[in-house]
């Protein structure tokens, strides 16, 4: 997953979303400024983190295709984490900005709704997240259609856990996934619609906006939150949430002649490419099966925990003296 919506979404999604909010954003934020409604500039601010999501999905997608250089021989791959660490704080500055408006109209209650483009503005945000579902709900079933039409022919592998079904499948969650956000986002446009009704024919209720903004301030903390932890992790080159680097040890160590792991590094260059460093020791007289041992070490990082890349670096058995027994030489001498 990236830093926003799933990465294995069909592409197509990302282009109509980027395209539809990049126009419904400025309408819900500018329309809630004209009727002077918080909740929906709350919504519109919710939306802006969905707009975030896809361009950095998008950009990742771009970065993926441009190669490295002489000065950046990594590529350009944490220009995404960098993205996603301002948008967040951009989007936090707001939302901070929406919450001190809040607070003061539940205090003073000195405010005015426009109930009629309040409730016109909402409107606007359920048909978007309507339309995004059932543009999402297309994708994902032209998307596995095309899938099962491809590879309808070729006979499918005894092995239940083959590569072509493990993509099938993340595939289908990462559609499901993208569908239950979007979900998620109509429920809340749904909440705004409601408050909007209830300020147009009951005026005296307009307490329901800044307590709207309380509620979906919090769903934009809960939905910025993990890409902060998931940033912080990767800056701090930490291992990936979803690896176990004591697993990685031992099937590490279950490969024929290999006698020790003397160093594992595992780090994530950004969200879905992951990198890994192993230093292995090889058992007494074995080190002419290097090659052997090197390939099975590289296929089981990339294609059994799926690293991006990794570097596989071999040393003959070396017998280790004991520090003890030198020190203690050394003094009787």
């Amino acid at each position: 997953e990236k830093m926003g919506l799933p990465s294995s979404v069909p592409r197509g999604y990302y282009l109509e979303s980027l395209m539809s909010q990049i126009l419904t954003f400025p309408t819900l934020f500018s329309g809630g400024y004209v009727a002077n409604s918080l909740a929906i500039m709350t919504d519109a601010l919710h939306m802006l983190t969905d707009l975030s999501g896809i361009i950095l999905t998008l950009l990742a997608l771009w970065l993926s295709a441009k190669s490295p250089t002489k000065r950046f021989t990594f590529g350009f791959h944490r220009l995404e984490v960098l993205s996603a660490i301002i948008s967040v704080l951009l989007v936090y500055i707001l939302m901070a900005f929406l919450l001190y408006e809040a607070v003061q109209r539940t205090i003073h209650m000195d405010y005015e709704i426009n109930g009629d483009i309040m409730l016109i503005t909402a409107a606007v945000g359920v048909a978007v997240n309507l339309i995004m579902g059932f543009l999402l709900n297309q994708s994902g079933h032209l998307h596995s259609h095309s899938h099962s039409h491809r590879h309808s022919h070729i006979p499918q592998s005894n092995s239940p856990n083959t590569g072509h079904s493990g993509s099938h499948g993340h595939s289908s969650l990462a559609v499901r996934a993208a569908f239950v956000h979007a979900l998620g986002d109509l429920v809340q446009s749904i909440g705004v619609l409601v408050a909007a009704y209830i300020i147009r024919f009951k005026p005296e209720y307009k307490i329901a906006d800044p307590i709207c903004t309380y509620v979906f301030s919090i769903l934009v903390v809960l939905t910025t939150v993990r890409i902060l932890c998931d940033t912080g992790v990767i800056i701090l080159e930490g291992v990936p949430r979803h690896l176990n680097v004591d697993r990685i040890k031992e099937d590490l160590m279950k490969i024929e002649d290999v006698y020790s792991i003397e160093d594992l590094n595992v780090w994530s260059l950004t969200a879905g490419k992951t990198t890994a460093i192993v230093h292995l020791q090889l058992v007494p007289g074995s080190s002419s099966k290097w090659e052997e041992v090197q390939s099975k070490a590289r296929q089981l990082l990339l294609n059994t925990f799926g690293m991006y890349k990794c570097s596989v670096q071999l040393q003959s058995y070396k017998q280790e003296i004991s520090k003890t027994c030198a020190s203690c030489q050394s003094s009787s001498a």
